[in-house]
């Protein structure tokens, strides 16, 4: 386990080294940006140019979440807006573009990764769907290969990014260097709500996992709790984590929190390393 935050926890602040100082102490060896221009905004040269610096004090590996947002000034009541596969060809070139911007920021930061949605929640699979999902992944992965970024394709709540479909998807555009974000609370968002839910997706998908995001839920909507948060109808990490664990030592384990948390960032921090020795000590358990 490689243990990282993803600062969408932050959202509503503007990301600055101090942020990422206090997750570096609470234990994160690994840290994704989430894109945002009134988080961390990467179109800003200066502000990019000091988060670079950061990381080549640090021995924290960044990586980065597309932005989901075109709106400079924001709001946690704004619905994601940018769309890789919208059915209108204006829209997919905004939001390819927007990534676009968000990836050129890989030329100051030594960026591992960069995490893509395909479409929106509730989206279906259609023919059209897969076509502009091809179309996207074949433009961004040309525009990030030179920059040294592999395309991750997370699964969300929708249709188009089932297990079986994100498998078909990569297997149509003989995309073999683009890997999954493998998130579980999404997969708990499943009918079964359980377990089985979770543990069939990621076998199928686990060649090509290389980042976890990980959350809790109730199974109806994607809360971003902190894992092992909820008493009823949460994820039960302790049957899942041997699946876990039997992915590569240095896989990225992202745990992905709610940005409207009313804690400052020393209870961020605390529950942070919490939250990690919780899961070593599941470790522990499993391995005995």
């Amino acid at each position: 386990m490689q243990p990282g935050i993803s600062t969408h926890v932050l959202l509503q602040q503007r990301l600055h080294p101090g942020h990422l100082d206090a997750f570096a102490r609470a234990g994160a060896r690994h840290l994704e940006l989430f894109a945002a221009r009134h988080h961390f905004d990467y179109t800003d040269r200066s502000a990019v140019r000091e988060i670079a610096n950061w990381f080549r004090a640090n021995d924290v590996t960044p990586s980065l979440h597309q932005p989901l947002y075109t709106e400079a000034r924001w709001s946690r009541h704004v619905a994601p807006t940018l769309n890789l596969i919208a059915g209108d060809k204006s829209r997919r070139i905004e939001a390819m573009d927007e990534v676009k911007r968000a990836l050129e920021t890989a030329e100051q930061i030594p960026l591992a990764t960069v995490v893509l949605h395909l479409g929106l929640l509730h989206d279906p699979w259609t023919p059209h769907s897969l076509e502009h999902s091809l179309t996207a992944i074949e433009h961004l992965k040309a525009f990030a290969s030179p920059l040294g970024v592999r395309l991750l394709l997370e699964n969300l709540h929708n249709d188009v990014t089932t297990p079986d479909h994100l498998l078909e998807v990569v297997r149509v555009g003989h995309f073999d260097t683009v890997g999954v974000c493998f998130n579980i609370a999404h997969a708990h968002l499943s009918p079964e709500q359980t377990t089985d839910g979770i543990l069939p997706g990621l076998e199928l998908l686990k060649p090509r996992v290389a980042t976890l995001h990980l959350s809790d839920n109730d199974g109806r909507i994607d809360q971003h709790l902190w894992p092992g948060s909820i008493e009823k109808n949460g994820i039960d990490f302790p049957a899942v984590l041997p699946s876990l664990s039997a992915l590569p030592p240095k896989t990225p384990w992202i745990v992905e929190i709610a940005h409207d948390t009313n804690e400052d960032l020393d209870a961020l921090t605390a529950h942070f390393t919490q939250t990690l020795d919780n899961f070593r000590r599941l470790e522990e358990i499993v391995n005995r």
